[in-house]
């Protein structure tokens, strides 16, 4: 397949599939991109962390490990089409899982080889690289740490295949596993283009509908929704807190296409989308009263022009490397400037 660039509906260009030399590049570009994955299709919550690359287990390294919020662990072996082994790749990262689940002893050992990874890449230690990424405090981090032990001692993994293409036997493997099998196993075709200095990275998600179908809820996670999410957010805020978040939840509800409700352990939390600008929420509110702002998920000129009408609000403070990430902003701040908020939003989804 073919894609079409252009600038201002000008000096059209056709630009061809390309190809990965090797599953090394694969491998990096994952570890240091890890929103590639479009795990927002399973739950769009769900923001991963790359702990670890070639994480050694008894049966072989694993490509890359990842972590989300609710300390699920994502097992992701990455394969080229062109490998002879691509028919064995479900195997091998099953392999893998099973050899987590049986030859880890000692959780301390696991998290030390884990800590060493995040110092080797990020200079800091894996509590602080938890608290940084997640936007977390010690108190969190430590429930975190909890259920990756737990997840780990059960055997709870996702799994996830990535290739540059996907058979069609590859794919029917994996929906019949995730309608007959108790884990998640997923797979991504990535396809890859490059334009002068650019990459283009078109990700597919495949198995996640399956998993939807069944309501099958491996690991910790659970399904909030209004009445749970409020009854959560009476137990932690006080009235005017929690009328402010009544308010945004009514706006919300109001003008928003869809609100989809999280999947947190310790926190309920719901993310408005307005599908005319975006099919990734602007906003999550949490039962907490945290308000995060969701620039990782959007395209260039929405990250900006929403940072600057943010930054005008009092008390509010952007980061400046705001690009990727997911700042949270605690209700003691924005409840002030709730109403000034919407504005922005409405402002910004009006086209």
């Amino acid at each position: 397949m073919a894609i079409i660039i252009s600038k201002n509906g000008k000096d059209a260009k056709k630009i061809d599939e390309s190809s990965f030399d090797k599953e090394d590049y694969l491998q990096e570009y994952i570890h240091n991109n890890p929103e590639t994955l479009p795990l927002y299709e399973i739950e769009e919550d769900i923001r991963l962390l790359i702990v670890a690359r070639e994480f050694p287990t008894d049966t072989g390294p694993i490509d890359a490990l990842g972590i989300d919020k609710e300390g699920e662990i994502y097992l992701i072996e990455t394969k080229l089409y062109k490998n002879p082994d691509k028919r064995l790749v479900v195997a091998q990262v099953l392999d893998y899982g099973a050899s987590l689940c049986y030859n880890v002893k000692d959780f301390d050992d696991f998290i030390r080889v884990i800590d060493n990874h995040i110092n080797k890449k990020f200079s800091i230690n894996l509590n602080q690289k938890l608290k940084d990424f997640f936007n977390i405090n010690d108190e969190e981090t430590g429930e975190l740490i909890k259920n990756i032990k737990s997840n780990l001692n059960d055997g709870n993994f996702k799994f996830v295949v990535l290739m540059d293409k996907l058979s069609g036997r590859l794919k029917d493997l994996i929906n019949f596993m995730n309608r007959k099998a108790n884990f998640s196993i997923f797979a991504v075709e990535m396809q890859y283009y490059k334009y002068e200095s650019y990459e283009i990275m078109i990700p597919k998600l495949y198995g996640a509908e399956v998993k939807k179908e069944i309501a099958s809820g491996t690991g910790n996670r659970l399904k909030w929704d209004k009445e749970s999410f409020f009854k959560d957010a009476k137990n932690k805020l006080d009235t005017t807190q929690l009328e402010a978040v009544n308010k945004l939840y009514n706006f919300s509800k109001g003008q928003a296409t869809e609100i989809s409700w999280g999947t947190g352990i310790n926190r309920g939390s719901f993310n408005p989308k307005f599908s005319n600008i975006s099919k990734c929420s602007l906003y999550t509110v949490y039962s907490d009263g945290t308000l995060a702002i969701n620039f990782g998920w959007h395209a260039k000129e929405l990250q900006d022009k929403y940072a600057t009408e943010l930054s005008k609000l009092k008390g509010i403070e952007i980061p400046k490397d705001y690009a990727d990430k997911w700042p949270g902003i605690s209700i003691e701040k924005w409840q002030p400037v709730v109403d000034e908020f919407i504005r922005i939003i409405k402002d910004i989804t009006r086209v």
